[in-house]
């Protein structure tokens, strides 16, 4: 356990007094490697949240002084649908946050930051960057703004004017901190500050995000929150266990059944297959016995016709003299 408090609490409980956004600005600055200034903060789904979310997530808005609008998200368990949500957060806030009958260039600029403690994808880096970009199909030339436009929204990009998506995965993190965006990860995942880390923020949570500044109170309440988390992260886990074995099972049953079905019909087709290969050739057996048959006779009823002895005939078609007094 770090010795600083975890940021997914520090968000609900201290991050949110305007005395402590430095704490934000050092993080935003550092990872859109611009200077932001947080102006205000605004309404959020975590004012709102259910039992479930209280441990799982945490989420703020905050408005920077340009008016560009920051969601910043805390993950702490998997969660599918992730990417889906991240885009309806921004849409969201695309359409809450402008007025009716006003023009689409008052569509405010968003930056939706995630911070996820689960294995979101499947990538090598541990901070991801997702914009919107138009290129060409036949040239491969991305498409941009005209010189009007470029000075009438005050972006160089169209990118620019679209929701921007930053991921950081922070449980990924598991080598030396060398950049300021390294050192706030090594933070995010450990709840220690490197020595020597001097990224923007960093400082303040140092002076005021100690767990030992914290009171008794506070510190059971914190302890608790991390409890929960963890008991949380197991009660998925187990859950999760607990559905591949159920489906194991079920999938082994089914398989079975589904074996022995498929056995008995093959067995039928190849039974038929056998049965009519078997009673072509017995057919074919019996019907050349019968022509055979068919041919002493006609040739027997002949000699006898023509005079010759019973005996002879006999001797000469292989059949009983009985048979031939019958002709």
């Amino acid at each position: 356990m770090g010795n600083y408090i975890r940021f997914d609490w520090a968000m609900k409980r201290l991050l949110r007094d305007k005395a402590n956004f430095q704490v934000l600005e050092g993080l935003l600055t550092t990872l859109l490697n611009e200077k932001i200034t947080i102006k205000n903060l605004l309404e959020s789904e975590s004012n709102q949240e259910e039992e479930f979310d209280k441990y799982n997530r945490v989420d703020m808005l905050a408005e920077n002084s340009k008016g560009n609008l920051i969601l910043i998200e805390v993950q702490n368990n998997n969660e599918y649908a992730y990417f889906q949500r991240m885009l309806f957060g921004t849409s969201k806030l695309v359409t809450e946050y402008i007025n009716r009958g006003e023009g689409y260039d008052k569509v405010r600029k968003i930056y939706s930051i995630n911070i996820v403690y689960f294995t979101l994808g499947h990538g090598k880096d541990i901070v991801y960057h997702g914009k919107t970009e138009f290129r060409g199909i036949h040239t491969n030339d991305i498409l941009e703004l005209s010189p009007f436009q470029k000075q009438t929204f005050k972006v160089d990009e169209v990118s620019q004017l679209y929701p921007e998506y930053y991921i950081l995965k922070v449980n990924d993190f598991n080598k030396v901190a060398k950049t300021p965006l390294e050192e706030w990860i090594y933070y995010l995942n450990t709840g220690e500050i490197p020595e020597g880390a001097n990224a923007p923020g960093l400082e303040v949570v140092r002076e005021k995000l100690k767990i030992d500044n914290m009171t008794k109170v506070e510190k059971e309440a914190y302890y608790r929150h991390l409890d929960n988390i963890v008991i949380l992260r197991d009660n998925i886990n187990t859950e999760r266990a607990e559905g591949r074995a159920e489906g194991r099972a079920e999938g082994r049953a089914e398989g079975r059944a589904e074996g022995r079905a498929e056995g008995l019909e093959v067995g039928r087709a190849e039974g038929r297959a056998e049965g009519r290969t078997e009673g072509r050739a017995e057919g074919l057996e019996v019907g050349r016995a019968e022509g055979e048959k068919l041919k002493q006779t006609e040739i027997a009823r002949n000699m006898k016709n023509m005079g010759m002895d019973i005996g002879t005939i006999a001797a000469i078609t292989g059949m009983s003299e009985e048979e031939i007094s019958k002709i």
